[in-house]
Parts: C-alpha cells; structure tokens; sequence
C-alpha cells in the first residue's frame, strides 16, 4: 500500500510513553501525527504487563530525569485518572528494612524522598509497620504516603482516544523495518506500507535500540531483556496485605527486589524477581528467540555486565526455578507466608538499556539525531512519568523540528 500523505511526525511504539507523547503534541492545532505499533493492540508489552504502582519519585537521585519526571508525571497523572473518571488510588506504600544492614540506605532513601518534594514520608518502628500492615515484620519501615495504583492499559487506551479525537492516527500490525532519508523527510517501510514524515520519535521500547540502528543512529548501548516474574496471593490470603510493600532495596542494582502489591481491579500480586529473558518478548521461561540471544551473546557490555553481577544472576534464576526460593524472599516481609498461599501469576520483560562497558543505564535516556528523537531507556517509573515524559519529549520536537504549528 502507498501512502502518499506526508504526516509531521511519526512516532514509532504505541505503548504509554509513544502515546503520552502523541497525546501532547496533538494538542497543539494543526499537526499531522501518525503511531505505528508493531503488535495488533497497544500497550502490549511493558505498558501491560506491569503491577500497576503509580511512583511515588522515593528512590531516584534528586536532579535525575527520572526524579523529576516522576514527581511532576505522578500529580500528572492523578489528576488525568480524575477527570477521566480511571479507577486508581493513591494508597501508599511501606519500605520495610528486615536487618540492620539496611538502615543506611532506608535513611539515604528518606533523603532522597524529602529532597524530590514528597509528602508525608514517616518513618515507622517495628511497631508501628504493624498497625499499617498486621502482618509484616520489620525492624524499621518507611511510610511513603503518594504511592497509588492504576491500571496503565486504561490510561494508555485514554490517551489513545484523546489522540484520535485531536485528528491523530494510530496503526497497529504496523512494524516498521525500514528507514530512508528523502529530501522532504523520512520514508518509513512498514508491514502496511510505506509511510512519509517529516520527523520521526522513537518510543519503541524492547526495540528501541534497533529502530535507532535502522535510523543511523549508534545508541551506544544495547537493549537486554530482563523477565519479571509474579506470583499472586490465592483469594483467602489477601487480607496479609493491606496495601503495598516493598524491601529496602539493593542500591547497585535499578531493580526494587520482590514485593506485594494489592491490584486496582482486586487481587495482590508479588514479585517480580529480574531474570535475563532469552527473547525480547519473552514472557515464559521458554520463550526463545536466536536472534535476540545471539545478539545478547555477542555483545560485550552484557559480558561485562555478567562478570560484575554473575552471583546475582544465578540467584534470580534460581528463584526463578524454585517457588519454595520465591517464597522465602517473601518470608522476609511477611514470616507467615506459606508456599501454598501464592499460585503463578503473570511476567513482563524490562527493557534494560546496558553500555558497552556493563553498566546498568539507570536514569532515563532521550537522544537527539537529525529529525529524530530517540527514547532509549525509559524503565519504572516511566509509566508513572509518562505524561511529563510526553510533555519533556514535545518540548524537544518543539525545540529541535521546524514545526509551525507548534509556535
């Protein structure tokens, strides 16, 4: 099929973050804006299948991109699901510290929170993590007040709506696996056809560093599949968890450890563990692609990442094998859990951006290239930050694409 319409911009993935950003720029009147997602729905991968938590901006550096976006796209958000009328609770959470070791960093993480603007952040005795949840044990806990829950599939098919009814378009079944400069713009080549725009946003994820390589562009980092995999509490045992928590987590690693988080639409979920998914989309154990493990194989930032952090990685996987592993992870927070009190539940896949020299990238990374803007690494709390993340993104097109009708 050709298309011979010219759009303004083509935003590449049509998960919460490409369709925040389509949702921004169709507010300004008179642009021409086309999503093209791969899969035949949006929201298909990390957007669907997380736990739900919308941040509250507690753990990330203060300055951070992702500490900024977080705490401004989390009122953002809150007043979105407001006036759309989106199910969602700001419930909040307690970070529990089970041994003496981690008191450091429960104190480094009440820093961060206190410098990022949050309110109502208390600490919490052993005593006193009880009366918020009976059945969690700890020897000192932190109450972070701005956490909530929302389901991300629903707020990203609003945005969706909002877009479509500004005049964008949205295409799904469309992966794109071409893209040519021509003198008026770019000509991408998708499995719908070609289609032209002036300038191009890659939002694209699990690809995104591929989609950049298509484009010309050295991400100078590679995407490394991360699976995390939940278990669910059975109904008659909901109730050993109120609300949300979480451990103190390991400060080396981007990753929040195994924790309990009770669902918008009922239900309490826990986990995730992080293991290395042998596909980009693998959301089972045996889930297998050649060419992404090929690729992940012969990558040297993930050897180096592997020789940093091998202890860590059996571990995972270990846990990953065994429920009875699982569960004591979860012991830790609540002694009285028994293997019988959780069932298997759902998995997602983190797109972890890693560098050539097996650093973890762990702030969100947007990267500018001539009529591109590349999203590179946007993990959690990106679907929390999704309507700044959008706002930061249309703020660059605005700067960096002669766009008119955004003046």
């Amino acid at each position: 099929m050709v298309n011979e319409k010219w759009y303004d911009i083509a935003i590449i993935g049509g998960g919460i973050i490409g369709l925040a950003t389509a949702m921004e720029l169709m507010s300004r009147p008179g642009l021409s804006l086309i999503v093209l997602e791969a899969e035949d729905r949006i929201a298909a991968h990390q957007t669907g299948n997380n736990s739900g938590v919308i941040h509250s901006g507690l753990y990330y550096k203060p300055g951070s991109l992702k500490a900024r976006n977080c705490v401004e796209g989390r009122e953002a958000l809150y007043r979105f699901c407001k006036e759309y009328g989106i199910a969602h609770q700001c419930c909040g959470k307690v970070v529990v510290a089970t041994h003496k070791s981690e008191l450091p960093i429960l104190e480094e993480l009440e820093r961060r929170g206190l410098a990022n603007g949050l309110q109502g952040l208390r600490r919490l005795s052993p005593e006193e993590i009880r009366e918020y949840e009976p059945h969690v044990v700890g020897i000192a806990g932190l109450l972070v007040p701005e956490t909530g829950i929302v389901d991300y599939v629903q707020v990203t098919h609003k945005f969706a709506d909002l877009v479509k009814a500004a005049g964008g378009e949205i295409q799904t079944r469309a992966k794109v696996y071409g893209v040519r400069r021509q003198p008026q713009g770019l000509l991408l080549e998708t499995l719908r056809g070609e289609v032209r725009c002036r300038y191009l946003i890659n939002c694209a994820g699990l690809q995104s560093d591929r989609v950049a390589r298509m484009c010309g562009v050295n991400p100078c980092l590679q995407i490394i599949p991360f699976r995390g995999e939940y278990y669910e509490l059975v109904p008659q045992r909901r109730y050993l968890i109120k609300n949300l928590v979480y451990p103190v987590p390991d400060p080396v690693f981007p990753f929040l450890g195994v924790h309990f988080t009770r669902m918008i639409h009922g239900g309490v979920e826990a986990g995730p563990n992080a293991v290395l998914a042998f596909k980009r989309e693998g959301y089972r154990l045996t889930s297998f692609s050649l060419t992404d493990m090929l690729e992940t194989a012969t990558y040297i930032g993930f050897w180096q990442m592997a020789r940093r952090y091998w202890k860590t990685g059996i571990m995972e996987f270990y846990r990953s094998l065994s429920k009875k592993a699982f569960v004591r992870a979860l012991q830790k927070l609540v002694p009285e859990l028994r293997p019988e009190d959780i069932r298997p539940a759902g998995a997602g896949v983190r797109a972890q951006a890693v560098e050539p020299n097996g650093l973890l990238v762990d702030d969100f990374r947007i990267v500018e290239a001539e009529r591109m803007i590349h999203v590179l690494n946007a993990p959690s709390p990106a679907a929390t930050a999704s309507i700044s993340i959008g706002r930061t993104i249309a703020r660059m097109a605005e700067k960096n694409f002669d766009l008119p009708s955004l003046k």
